[in-house]
Formats: structure tokens, C-alpha cells, sequence
């Protein structure tokens, strides 16, 4: 009995081996399949800037060229000319509204979710439910009252009226509570009471390094998401001289001829940023989220 069951504890190991290895090993057809998804989701800017690169005339013609042309300077000179538009402007604007809406969402988003997490006080699960609530409703529906609430302060076709209303949102609190929730220990706080810490030292410095991963993420995803508005900044900053890059694209297709040409030269830009974050932030956004799980 003994041999039989030495020799079984081990045969053991190697089968988990044999199981691990298998689920490490891909098939031509998941290569194949990701071939596909990857030429499906890159095509698309490949041709973005295939048309930036063109003249209207190439656009129109058929079979519609494949290949990038060698008018991507012309054009981008020409968008950079168009004062209708003020391309450099809505850069500008937008890099200020994102990277302003990014860091009040990561720090008030983050607070909140260590509040309704770890402390208490009274009425927190209403308050939860109520925050969670406003998830549901559609940007769409505020566009009127927010429009006239902005009238009504003087913040019309001034910046300050694309910040504000998003400084705080409802998926950021409930994305930081349910991290902080499973990540946070509620010894860890205690000891740090023990240690005298006030409420907002032990946010500081205990909370938000643990919260690091994900405040990464919700970073990333809105910024990107800040960059991209076009709804809200449409409606109040359409008639102003300070417009978002998504504003200024806008502009770009206004009047009786589009100059496609020059609409898809201004997107290429438009992307870049958006590209450069990805590749600088990208591995830290992912090491962190690795971080995090290993120590959860």
C-alpha cells in the first residue's frame, strides 16, 4: 500500500505539468483567429491615415487606394491653416480638460471609494445606491439642464463648463469601493490609527499606494474617454473660440463640400496623443495590475 500510494503522489505532479503545459500551448486556429482580430482592429487606422496621406480625387477613386500617398504634410499644413477650425487650439484645450478631468477623477474617485469601503458613518449604503443609480441615466438626458445651468453662471463657450460637471463620476466611486474593498485589509487601517494617523494621512498613505493599479486604469480610461467627448463639448463650446479637438474636427466637415482629405489628416492627430499615453503608461498600467494581484 505504501508503494502504491508513493507512486501515485508521484505521478501526481506531472500530470498537473502535462495540464498547465496544455493550457500554454495555442492552436493554429487561436493564431489564426488573432491574426484576424488583430488586421480587423488595426485596418481601420491603417486606412485613416492611407486617406490622410491622399487627395480628394484618390478618395473618390475605384478600386480606392491601398497604399499611403504622399500628401500627409499638404494636408496636415492646410489643417493647421484653417482658422474656421483652430486645430492647435482644440489640442490644447483637450490635453487641459483631460489630464484635468483625469486627476480630479483618480484622487475624488479614489477618496470616495476608500470612504464608502472602510469607514463608517450614516446612511453610506443609501448614499451608495444613489450614486450607483446615476449610472443609469444617460449623458443625453442632462445635456438640457446642464446647458442652462451654464447659462445661467456665465460658464457658456468657456473651458471651466467641459471640467466641472465631470470632476467626479459615478463608475469611478464604485470602481475604486470594489477595489478597495478587496484590497485594503481592515488591519492595516486599525494599525495605522494605532499609529495616531488622521483619516485623510491614512488615505494618503497607506490607501492610495495600495489603490495604485486601479487608480491606473480609471486614469487611462478617462482620459481616453475625456479626449473622445464630443456630445457635451459640442453643446457648449460650438459657438466659442475655444474648442476641444473633437469641436475642431466638427468644423472641419462644416459647409456645402468636405474636404475629406483634411478631415481624416486632422483625426490622424487627433490619435496620436492617444497612441503616445497608451505606449508610455501602457506597461506601468499593466505592471501594476499585476502588482496588485500578486499581493492580493
Amino acid at each position: 500500500m505504501t508503494s502504491v500510494n508513493q507512486s501515485v503522489i508521484r505521478r501526481a505532479p506531472r500530470r498537473r505539468r502535462s495540464r498547465l503545459g496544455g493550457l500554454r500551448q495555442a492552436s493554429p486556429l487561436t493564431y489564426f483567429a488573432l491574426i484576424v482580430a488583430t488586421a480587423l482592429s488595426v485596418f481601420p487606422i491603417y486606412w485613416m491615415f492611407v486617406v490622410a496621406s491622399r487627395t480628394n480625387d484618390a478618395i473618390r477613386a475605384t478600386p480606392p487606394p491601398l497604399l499611403p500617398g504622399g500628401h500627409f504634410f499638404d494636408n496636415v499644413s492646410r489643417l493647421l491653416d484653417n482658422e474656421n477650425a483652430m486645430f492647435l487650439v482644440g489640442l490644447a484645450n483637450s490635453a487641459i480638460v483631460a489630464s484635468v478631468v483625469t486627476v480630479s477623477q483618480v484622487f475624488f474617485c479614489s477618496l470616495a471609494g476608500f470612504a464608502f469601503a472602510k469607514l463608517r458613518f450614516r446612511g453610506k449604503n443609501a448614499l451608495l445606491l444613489f450614486i450607483i443609480a446615476t449610472m443609469a441615466v444617460p449623458v443625453q438626458l442632462g445635456i438640457i439642464p446642464l446647458y442652462m445651468l451654464m447659462v445661467e453662471i456665465g460658464w457658456l463657450n468657456e473651458l471651466q463648463s467641459v471640467i466641472v460637471p465631470f470632476l467626479v463620476s459615478g463608475f469611478g466611486v464604485f470602481m475604486m469601493r470594489q477595489y478597495a474593498s478587496q484590497a485594503i485589509s481592515d488591519e492595516l487601517i486599525e494599525a495605522a490609527r494605532v499609529d495616531g494617523c488622521s483619516t485623510f494621512r491614512i488615505y494618503w498613505n497607506v490607501v492610495l499606494p495600495v489603490l495604485r493599479p486601479a487608480a491606473a486604469v480609471l486614469g487611462l480610461l478617462q482620459f481616453m474617454a475625456m479626449w473622445n467627448e464630443f456630445i457635451w463639448p459640442f453643446a457648449a463650446l460650438s459657438r466659442g473660440d475655444q474648442p476641444t479637438v473633437q469641436v475642431s474636427l466638427r468644423r472641419l466637415s462644416e459647409g456645402f463640400f468636405t474636404d475629406f482629405s483634411l478631415v481624416f489628416a486632422g483625426v490622424a492627430l487627433s490619435v496620436l496623443p492617444l497612441v503616445v499615453v497608451f505606449i508610455v503608461f501602457g506597461r506601468q498600467i499593466i505592471g501594476g495590475i499585476m502588482e496588485g494581484a500578486v499581493k492580493a
